[in-house]
């Protein structure tokens, strides 16, 4: 999740938040899969179309601003588009090169697969601050 997040950053998140509203776009969750816990960003919403072209995220055909990720970070193979289904979400990591998401390898996540948001960094402590 590089820059948002790196190596070694201690967080806080929270657990209950999807019990009151539903993942939005641009949440930072944790995601529950049977060999590991992943920590990638929501960028599709359930029946939402998403395409890469020419290196620009597109979803339902409009281009989407992926101002959360560095200059060259935003190298991204082309696909889609794709159609999210119904009770899932499309999530990527920020360090798109070499994140696994739902475009590699995680597949859509569902909501009962999302254990909570990120919300704040706490250690190191010079980068301590919200996670958006």
């Amino acid at each position: 999740m590089s820059p948002t997040l790196q190596d070694g950053d201690k967080v806080i998140f929270n657990k209950a938040i999807y019990f009151l509203e539903e993942p939005s776009r641009g949440d930072i969750v944790v995601i529950k899969k049977p060999v590991k816990n992943y920590v990638k960003r929501i960028i599709g919403l359930p029946n939402e179309v998403i395409e890469v072209k020419e290196n620009d995220l597109y979803i339902n055909g409009e281009s989407y601003n992926q101002n959360f990720l560095e200059e060259g970070r935003d190298n991204i193979y082309e696909f889609g588009p794709i159609t999210i289904p119904e009770e899932s979400y499309f999530v990527m990591g920020d360090n798109r090169d070499i994140s696994i998401d739902s475009r590699n390898g995680l597949g859509f996540i569902t909501k009962e697969e999302i254990i909570g948001r990120s919300e704040l960094i706490l250690f190191p402590f010079e980068d301590i601050g919200q996670t958006r």
